[in-house]
């Protein structure tokens, strides 16, 4: 990680099963939404890629990557991997040449934050919206993500391990999962890297 970078692991002990761990990735993303525009003064700008990335100016500022340790559908730990480019971005040569453009906060909106002070927005954060998520489930999660969701009403790319589906962005259901209008009909996408 660069210097001025933000990466930090929270580990969990969930409630309930792989799929409930699973939309930890949207409760994640709405933290950071919330860190990055506290920290900016605005959320303007900001936008959410399915299923783990934080768009900032139609760029790749945040990632988040989920783990877990368990036996089957039981899951012991739950690891939520985030990474933010508070002071500097990857060199797009280092890309795939169809990855989302990345950016820094620094250089988007000249805003300078020290890792640790980011962190402090960060938890605050999550534990407002991970206490939501415990206390009334997953719907009002998935609608504060929805207002934010980047390219919804558009065409996007999905490719998962086996194909690429190509479809409008219409939704994303009560299991986390990604829903695109195609010629053939609704196409619901567990796994999958999204591509604009």
């Amino acid at each position: 990680m660069p210097s001025g970078n933000f990466a930090a692991s929270l580990v969990m002990q969930p409630q309930g099963g792989a799929a409930q761990a699973a939309l930890r990735s949207f409760v994640a993303a709405l933290a950071l939404r919330d860190a990055l525009g506290a920290v900016m003064g605005r959320p303007e700008g900001l936008a959410l890629k399915w299923p783990n990335d934080v768009l900032l100016n139609g760029g790749k500022v945040a990632g988040i990557l989920l783990e877990s340790v368990g036996q089957g559908a039981r899951i012991d730990r739950l690891i939520i991997g985030v990474g933010v480019n508070l002071a500097s971005a990857p060199d797009p040569a280092t890309l795939a040449p169809d990855a989302v453009r990345p950016v820094s906060l620094l250089g988007e909106t000249g805003v300078a934050i020290v890792p640790e002070d980011f962190l402090t927005h960060l938890a605050h954060g999550f534990a407002r919206w991970e206490q939501g998520f415990a206390t009334y489930g997953f719907g009002p999660i998935r609608t504060a993500w929805l207002r934010d969701a980047a390219r919804i009403g558009q065409i996007i790319t999905a490719r998962t391990t086996r194909d690429a589906v190509t479809g409008t962005f219409v939704d994303v259901d009560m299991e986390g999962h990604l829903v695109l209008e195609t010629p053939t009909g609704r196409q619901i996408i567990a796994a999958a890297d999204i591509f604009f």
